[in-house]
Protein backbone atom coordinates (compact mmCIF):
# COMPACT_ATOMS: atom_id res chain seq x y z
CA UNK A 1 0.00 0.00 0.00
CA UNK A 2 1.37 3.35 -1.01
CA UNK A 3 2.40 5.62 1.62
CA UNK A 4 0.39 8.67 1.19
CA UNK A 5 1.77 12.47 2.70
CA UNK A 6 -1.08 14.96 3.09
CA UNK A 7 -0.40 17.64 -0.17
CA UNK A 8 -1.18 21.14 0.07
CA UNK A 9 -2.75 22.48 -3.63
CA UNK A 10 -3.77 26.33 -4.66
CA UNK A 11 -6.85 27.24 -5.95
CA UNK A 12 -5.47 30.80 -7.60
CA UNK A 13 -8.10 33.80 -8.95
CA UNK A 14 -8.67 37.17 -8.58
CA UNK A 15 -12.50 36.11 -7.38
CA UNK A 16 -13.93 39.17 -8.30
CA UNK A 17 -16.33 38.84 -6.96
CA UNK A 18 -16.37 34.87 -5.75
CA UNK A 19 -19.40 33.06 -7.76
CA UNK A 20 -21.07 29.69 -6.79
CA UNK A 21 -19.19 27.92 -9.69
CA UNK A 22 -15.85 29.25 -7.57
CA UNK A 23 -17.17 27.21 -4.63
CA UNK A 24 -18.00 24.60 -6.32
CA UNK A 25 -14.66 24.30 -7.73
CA UNK A 26 -13.34 24.81 -4.30
CA UNK A 27 -15.93 22.30 -2.62
CA UNK A 28 -14.65 19.56 -4.62
CA UNK A 29 -11.01 20.55 -4.50
CA UNK A 30 -11.03 20.35 -1.45
CA UNK A 31 -11.77 16.40 -1.15
CA UNK A 32 -8.69 16.08 -3.25
CA UNK A 33 -6.12 17.66 -1.33
CA UNK A 34 -4.91 17.45 2.69
CA UNK A 35 -4.86 21.34 2.64
CA UNK A 36 -6.43 23.69 0.23
CA UNK A 37 -5.66 27.58 0.03
CA UNK A 38 -7.56 29.90 -1.92
CA UNK A 39 -5.20 32.22 -3.14
CA UNK A 40 -6.69 35.71 -4.21
CA UNK A 41 -4.39 37.47 -6.66
CA UNK A 42 -4.01 40.40 -9.09
CA UNK A 43 -4.03 40.05 -12.64
CA UNK A 44 -1.82 43.16 -14.17
CA UNK A 45 -4.30 42.62 -16.87
CA UNK A 46 -7.61 43.16 -15.25
CA UNK A 47 -9.28 46.00 -13.63
CA UNK A 48 -10.66 45.40 -10.28
CA UNK A 49 -14.18 45.87 -8.80
CA UNK A 50 -13.83 45.06 -4.98
CA UNK A 51 -10.26 45.09 -2.82
CA UNK A 52 -8.47 42.53 -1.97
CA UNK A 53 -9.68 43.19 1.57
CA UNK A 54 -12.74 43.19 -0.17
CA UNK A 55 -12.81 40.09 -1.73
CA UNK A 56 -11.21 38.16 0.85
CA UNK A 57 -14.34 39.08 2.99
CA UNK A 58 -16.81 37.96 0.54
CA UNK A 59 -15.15 34.50 -0.16
CA UNK A 60 -14.42 33.83 3.69
CA UNK A 61 -18.31 34.58 4.38
CA UNK A 62 -19.16 32.49 1.36
CA UNK A 63 -17.01 29.28 2.62
CA UNK A 64 -18.45 29.40 6.28
CA UNK A 65 -22.37 29.48 5.00
CA UNK A 66 -21.29 26.31 3.30
CA UNK A 67 -19.51 24.67 6.07
CA UNK A 68 -16.11 24.73 3.88
CA UNK A 69 -13.23 25.00 5.92
CA UNK A 70 -9.85 25.90 3.81
CA UNK A 71 -7.70 28.44 3.89
CA UNK A 72 -7.94 32.05 2.47
CA UNK A 73 -5.02 34.01 1.53
CA UNK A 74 -3.71 37.19 -0.44
CA UNK A 75 -0.41 37.38 -2.41
CA UNK A 76 1.00 39.72 -5.06
CA UNK A 77 4.15 37.64 -6.49
CA UNK A 78 3.57 34.58 -9.69
CA UNK A 79 1.47 32.22 -8.94
CA UNK A 80 3.95 29.46 -9.28
CA UNK A 81 6.26 31.82 -6.54
CA UNK A 82 3.56 32.28 -4.39
CA UNK A 83 2.79 28.06 -4.84
CA UNK A 84 6.16 27.18 -4.20
CA UNK A 85 6.50 29.78 -1.22
CA UNK A 86 3.98 27.68 0.62
CA UNK A 87 4.53 24.47 -0.28
CA UNK A 88 1.71 23.38 -2.64
CA UNK A 89 1.95 20.69 -5.04
CA UNK A 90 -0.52 21.38 -7.41
CA UNK A 91 -2.77 24.38 -9.08
CA UNK A 92 -6.29 23.64 -8.82
CA UNK A 93 -7.59 25.27 -12.08
CA UNK A 94 -11.79 25.34 -13.23
CA UNK A 95 -12.67 24.35 -16.71
CA UNK A 96 -15.66 26.00 -17.79
CA UNK A 97 -14.93 25.83 -21.57
CA UNK A 98 -12.59 24.68 -24.49
CA UNK A 99 -11.39 28.39 -24.54
CA UNK A 100 -10.83 28.41 -20.85
CA UNK A 101 -8.90 24.58 -21.90
CA UNK A 102 -6.45 26.03 -24.45
CA UNK A 103 -5.75 28.70 -22.22
CA UNK A 104 -5.31 27.16 -19.19
CA UNK A 105 -3.57 23.80 -21.53
CA UNK A 106 -0.76 26.11 -21.90
CA UNK A 107 -0.74 27.94 -18.81
CA UNK A 108 -0.08 24.34 -17.14
CA UNK A 109 3.25 23.14 -19.27
CA UNK A 110 4.42 26.40 -18.91
CA UNK A 111 4.37 26.16 -15.15
CA UNK A 112 5.19 22.42 -15.11
CA UNK A 113 8.20 23.72 -17.25
CA UNK A 114 9.45 26.46 -15.31
CA UNK A 115 7.87 25.32 -11.85
CA UNK A 116 8.02 21.96 -11.37
CA UNK A 117 4.12 22.05 -10.47
CA UNK A 118 1.42 20.42 -11.60
CA UNK A 119 -2.16 21.67 -12.77
CA UNK A 120 -5.32 19.91 -11.51
CA UNK A 121 -7.97 20.44 -13.46
CA UNK A 122 -11.97 20.49 -12.65
CA UNK A 123 -14.62 20.62 -15.15
CA UNK A 124 -17.48 23.56 -14.05
CA UNK A 125 -20.70 22.29 -13.27
CA UNK A 126 -22.50 22.54 -15.93
CA UNK A 127 -25.08 24.92 -13.88
CA UNK A 128 -22.32 27.78 -13.79
CA UNK A 129 -20.26 26.66 -16.87
CA UNK A 130 -21.39 30.14 -18.58
CA UNK A 131 -20.71 32.24 -14.96
CA UNK A 132 -18.27 35.10 -15.58
CA UNK A 133 -17.25 38.17 -13.50
CA UNK A 134 -18.08 40.24 -16.69
CA UNK A 135 -21.38 38.50 -17.34
CA UNK A 136 -22.12 39.18 -13.42
CA UNK A 137 -21.51 43.05 -13.90
CA UNK A 138 -23.07 43.20 -16.80
CA UNK A 139 -26.15 41.25 -15.56
CA UNK A 140 -25.59 44.40 -11.99
CA UNK A 141 -25.38 47.43 -13.97
CA UNK A 142 -28.99 45.99 -15.92
CA UNK A 143 -30.36 46.84 -12.47
CA UNK A 144 -31.55 43.18 -12.29
CA UNK A 145 -29.57 42.20 -9.37
CA UNK A 146 -32.30 39.73 -8.67
CA UNK A 147 -31.10 37.27 -11.06
CA UNK A 148 -27.45 36.74 -8.96
CA UNK A 149 -28.75 34.94 -6.58
CA UNK A 150 -28.19 31.74 -9.17
CA UNK A 151 -24.39 32.72 -9.95
CA UNK A 152 -22.85 34.47 -6.44
CA UNK A 153 -23.21 33.46 -2.98
CA UNK A 154 -25.32 36.14 -0.54
CA UNK A 155 -22.32 37.98 0.17
CA UNK A 156 -21.29 38.46 -3.08
CA UNK A 157 -24.52 39.80 -3.52
CA UNK A 158 -24.50 41.92 -0.61
CA UNK A 159 -21.09 43.14 -1.92
CA UNK A 160 -21.92 44.15 -5.13
CA UNK A 161 -25.48 46.36 -4.75
CA UNK A 162 -23.74 47.89 -2.01
CA UNK A 163 -21.06 48.81 -5.10
CA UNK A 164 -23.99 49.42 -7.37
CA UNK A 165 -24.92 51.96 -4.37
CA UNK A 166 -21.96 53.55 -3.52
CA UNK A 167 -20.24 53.58 -7.01
CA UNK A 168 -22.35 52.33 -10.00
CA UNK A 169 -19.84 54.31 -12.61
CA UNK A 170 -17.52 51.95 -11.51
CA UNK A 171 -19.63 48.57 -12.46
CA UNK A 172 -20.14 50.61 -15.55
CA UNK A 173 -16.14 51.45 -16.46
CA UNK A 174 -15.97 47.80 -15.71
CA UNK A 175 -18.39 46.42 -18.39
CA UNK A 176 -17.70 49.05 -20.88
CA UNK A 177 -13.95 48.26 -20.93
CA UNK A 178 -14.88 44.29 -21.38
CA UNK A 179 -16.92 45.03 -24.22
CA UNK A 180 -14.11 47.22 -26.20
CA UNK A 181 -11.68 43.44 -25.55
Amino acid sequence: MANHTPTKAIFPGTFDPVTLGHIDIIRRAQGLFGQLVVAIGSNPTKRELFTVEQRKAMITDALAAEDIAVTVEAYDDLTVDYARRIGAVAIVRGIRNYTDLQFEFQLALTNRAVADIETVFIMADERYGFTSSTLIKQIAVSGHTEHLRNLLPAASIEQVERKLIEDRASIEALTNDQHKQ
